[in-house]
């Protein structure tokens, strides 16, 4: 089936109702997609229809509604793992979040850390992939090594090379920053931890909106994504990890759903991937994924990152004569995030200035203060581009800014 094109931008954008907004009598300009994406009506559709037509409990029940809830649940983890090319939807962990899914991992090897064991962390992480990895560091004695980003925001992996040791343990890197929208070469990455016996998880939040993801081909032993970042619902998270793996992980959560027996002096836990699904999961998130997945499969992954980056160009293109403006990351390698400083304004007070010209963009430390901290900054501002924002957005954007700076300097 070939791919819609995305030169009808327009017929796009007519398939998310909140573009047709005005924000203080302005169009609405949405620049947030890296905070979370605006949803499809076909996601908004789904998510109606089965709430008021087949909406049960999942797996427990013999009744009509509960066994069509549990095939439209199931059938949605089986589009995410083709989606991803997993081997088979056991490998597919249904969360609350992006950020559970990562504490499920953490919590499931914490069992195997020992005082002085090593976890490899990149200063761009996100806090959802850093937090987690301190507790096994106050809880178990692990040690957090750090890789650090070059001047043009890409990622040193030559310093990988001669931090990875024998007592590492994971390997914990984002595929796409969310500040600086680089996106480091994973297969050298993997191939580097594969030197040694420890194993390497991949925050997809950010690259998976831009980008195919075959996780076979990338080798990851854990992948994990969000819902709301991907033109569907918030409150449904996912980890991929290699059913070995997840095998060998002890659960996170103890529950209905997750046990195949439980007495009185024990229990013995379900198969995969129920073994880490305790209690109720979120069925119309999940189901609301699967329509996302099917929305945004109708498009060449390639062509959107290419689109996106084009936005990406141009508006750098036309902030890079502002004096005192220093855009964080330019790589090569890199989606379409833009963040960037003006000396002598507070990221905030940008923000808040845009907003009285529609215009939504992100101001803050993105939970990623450590990568703060290394810019040598408080905060940064933030425009991130999706395939429904277009040229004359960019140039709403750099008008906007213009006249926000004027009054601030």
């Amino acid at each position: 089936m070939p791919y819609r094109n995305l030169s009808d931008i327009e017929s796009i954008r007519r398939e998310f109702p909140i573009l047709n907004r005005e924000i203080n009598q302005c169009p609405l300009v949405y620049l947030d997609n890296a905070a979370s994406a605006q949803k499809p009506k076909a996601v908004l559709d789904c998510m109606r229809s089965q709430a008021s037509h087949a909406y049960a409990n999942v797996h427990r029940g013999l009744h009509t509604v509960a066994n069509e809830t549990t095939e439209a649940f199931e059938g949605a983890r089986d589009k995410i793992a083709a989606y991803i090319n997993a081997r088979s939807s056991n490998e597919i962990i249904f969360t609350k979040s992006a950020t559970e899914a990562i504490n499920l991992v953490a919590s499931g090897v914490s069992a195997e850390i020992e005082p002085g064991d090593e976890i490899i962390l990149t200063v761009m992480e996100h806090h959802s992939n850093i937090v987690p990895w301190h507790f096994l560091r106050e809880r178990y004695g692990a040690i957090i090594r750090w890789l650090d980003i070059n001047p043009d925001g890409s990622l040193d992996i030559e310093q990988l090379a001669t931090t990875i040791t024998s007592k590492t343990k994971i390997v914990a890197i984002s595929h796409m920053s969310n500040v600086l929208g680089t996106t480091p070469d994973v297969k050298k990455i993997v191939d580097l931890v594969r030197s040694c016996d420890a194993r390497i998880l991949l925050d997809g939040c950010q690259a998976i909106v831009h980008q195919s993801i075959d996780v076979q081909e990338l080798d990851c032993d854990y992948y994990v994504f969000s819902g709301h970042k991907l033109y569907g619902p918030t409150g449904v998270g996912i980890l991929y990890g290699k059913e070995a793996n997840l095998n060998a992980l002890r659960p996170y959560q103890g529950g209905g759903e997750m046990i195949e027996i439980v007495e009185k002096d024990r229990i013995t836990y379900g198969d995969l991937p129920h073994k880490f699904e305790a209690g109720t999961p979120p069925i119309l998130e999940a189901i609301g994924l699967g329509a996302a997945i099917d929305w945004i499969a109708q498009f060449d992954m390639n062509e959107i990152a290419e689109y996106e980056l084009s936005l990406y160009k141009k508006a750098v293109a036309a902030l890079k004569p502002i004096n005192g403006l220093r855009i964080h990351g330019d790589t090569e390698r890199k989606g379409g995030v833009l963040s960037f400083s003006i000396e002598g304004i507070h990221p905030h007070d940008l923000a808040q200035l845009l907003d009285r010209h529609g215009v939504a963009i992100r101001a803050g430390h993105h939970c990623a203060q450590p990568l703060m901290q290394f810019l040598g900054v408080t905060a940064t501002t933030r425009a991130s581009f999706a395939l429904y924002n277009t040229e004359q957005e960019v140039d709403t954007f750099v008008e906007s800014l213009e006249k926000a700076r004027a009054m601030l300097v």
